[in-house]
């Protein structure tokens, strides 16, 4: 498979905390979007993105703009719902520690 410079991996070891972490805030916003009490039109979306986010981090080689690019589903998919903004930042900034070891990448927060 080609990949282009952007597209790298990274290689995890089975006791990397980022797994957990990751593992930890997508369960948590997979639990909050599931107990919101009206329907998202976009749910569908925001949820598929979330097992693939989970599935990529333990399946050993996540490659971090896939990351990246499900995050931004996720927020487009969740919208403007204030009540999951939290979970939805502890997701972000779990997905920006596979990408620490590359500082050049410009962050705006």
């Amino acid at each position: 498979m080609l990949r282009s410079a952007e597209e790298r991996c990274v290689t995890i070891s089975g006791d990397d905390p980022r797994v957990a972490e990751l593992h930890t805030v997508v369960a948590r916003l997979r639990r909050e979007l599931a107990s919101l009490p009206f329907e998202l039109m976009d749910r569908a979306i925001a949820e598929d993105e979330l097992a693939d986010l989970a599935a990529m981090v333990l399946g050993g080689s996540p490659e971090v703009p896939r990351m990246r690019r499900s995050l931004l589903l996720i927020a487009g998919a969740i919208g403007s719902v204030s009540a999951l903004a939290p979970a939805v930042a502890r997701v972000r900034a779990a997905v920006d520690r596979f990408d620490e070891d590359h500082p050049a990448r410009t962050r705006t927060d």
